[in-house]
């Protein structure tokens, strides 16, 4: 059970800060929308203290858990700028991004957010699916 207690743990943060900016503020917690606002000078307080909290969240675990956890990356650092720019393309061609659609949208059941999620799997599974027979 330990092993997924920090999984576990992170999932209900996640959840509670999406409920609170929802219910607090009646925003939906989309990342891609919270940043482009930000970023387009919008609701600033809101917007900012929510993208503070997402970077400084890394920095709350090492100081609770003691380190950093143990992360390997073994993917060549071009695939995954291409792998950002296309994920960006994609949340703005949506309207919105896997937080945004696949906590928050499939909570208030929202059909649109039913369709981007059921999306975003079915992109995932080809592009991984295809990745595979290249070897990578």
């Amino acid at each position: 059970m330990t092993t997924y207690l920090p999984s576990l743990l992170g999932g209900m943060l996640i959840g509670l800060s999406a409920f609170l900016l929802l219910a607090l503020n009646g925003r939906v917690a989309g990342i891609s929308g919270i940043v482009g606002r930000l970023a387009q000078g919008a609701n600033i307080a809101v917007n900012a203290s929510f993208v503070a909290g997402l970077l400084l969240g890394p920095v709350l675990y090492r100081a609770l858990a003691g380190g950093w956890p143990a992360v390997t990356i073994t993917t060549p650092l071009p695939l995954i700028a291409v792998a950002g720019l296309l994920v960006g393309f994609g949340t703005r061609m949506g309207s919105g991004c896997t937080s945004g659609h696949g906590i928050v949208g499939l909570a208030r059941l929202s059909p649109r957010s039913f369709a981007a999620v059921a999306s975003f799997l079915l992109a995932g599974v080809v592009a991984v699916t295809i990745l595979r027979g290249f070897g990578l």
